[in-house]
């Protein structure tokens, strides 16, 4: 965690979630906001394209979590394709803080009220080290790759 800054609730959530999981990492409080890829790289100093982002998308009327490479948009026919569902959309903010409990441009890849079925970008593998959001707009957190599969139990997938 930052030095001397306190987490944000869903933060601690995230936190929480993390040490459940055996995972160590540090949650990282940034002065201003990091709700785009291109905010959060130029925060951390890092490459927009290891910036996972998470995206809320309803996929046969089910919300699920798609962990995307900061490098690309998601395209929504190759998306659908990837994990087999017949209409995919992209979820409402209503939906994804339903779902998750986190808000748009904060959202963690964990620590949700229950788990959302996953999907994580093929291109997130090419980066040693991985941003996310850590369930608040101005907290993020670095994860390999690998953690990042199993905190979500992810499944891989081609999104662009």
């Amino acid at each position: 965690m930052s030095e001397g800054i306190p987490l944000p609730e869903r933060s601690r959530l995230v936190h929480q979630h993390l040490v459940d999981a055996g995972v160590e990492t540090t949650i990282r409080v940034l002065p201003d906001s990091a709700r785009t890829a291109v905010e959060a790289a130029a925060a951390i100093g890092c490459d927009v394209a290891a910036i996972a982002n998470s995206l809320v998308f309803v996929a046969d009327g089910e919300p699920v979590l798609v962990m995307t490479s900061g490098g690309h948009r998601a395209d929504l026919a190759a998306l659908t394709a990837s994990i087999g569902a017949a209409d995919v959309t992209m979820a409402p903010a209503s939906v994804v803080r339903a779902a998750t409990g986190q808000a748009i441009g904060g959202v963690a890849p964990v620590g949700h009220p229950a788990p959302l079925r996953t999907f994580l970008d093929e291109a997130l593998q090419d980066h040693e080290e991985l941003w996310a959001a850590a369930g608040h707009p101005h907290t993020v957190m670095p994860l390999t790759f690998e953690q990042l599969r199993l905190l979500t139990n992810g499944t891989i997938v081609a999104v662009a």
